[in-house]
């Protein structure tokens, strides 16, 4: 019962700001309520208060006994979404396959399905000997995809 209600104010929370989406909405069998929020310009503090408001103010204390944490998507958290990929066209990805192949490259592309990765790879010379300098692209959907993280670099 608690969790629809949560999960449309959580709704309608969103709608206000249709560039934040969720990434996990959690609540424990003590009623704690955990909210995991990403966007398309980032997540600000505000964007956090707002949202936490929406949920608490219109949640009945006398009903519910609840605690309330709403957080952004940390830097070190996988990607889990198509919009989330999206939003990182142009950085550098960390992704291990399902038949754990580990790519790194930048993100070119992403669809609903799938996203691109180009990097470049020392090969073997065809003739001779020596190895030469090739760049890789390569397509995956993100059904094969375990785990893609972003690079973070100074």
């Amino acid at each position: 019962m608690m969790r629809e209600k949560v999960a449309q104010l959580l709704e309608s929370a969103l709608e206000k700001n249709k560039s934040l989406f969720l990434i996990d909405l959690n609540i424990s069998e003590e009623n704690q309520i955990r909210v995991i929020l990403d966007g398309d310009k980032g997540v600000t503090v505000e964007d956090c208060i707002d949202v936490s408001r929406e949920i608490e103010h219109n949640l009945d204390r006398e009903e519910y006994d609840f605690s309330l944490e709403v957080m952004s998507s940390g830097v070190s958290e996988p990607l889990t979404l198509p919009r989330q990929y999206k939003k990182n066209i142009g950085r550098i990805l960390k992704v291990r396959t399902k038949n754990d192949e580990k790519i790194e490259g930048e993100l070119i592309s992403s669809t609903e399905e799938s996203c691109t990765l180009t990097w470049s790879a020392r090969e073997p010379k065809p003739i001779g000997k020596g190895k030469v300098t090739v760049q890789k692209e390569a397509t995956l959907p993100y059904k094969d995809i375990m785990e893609a993280k972003v690079m973070i670099t100074f």
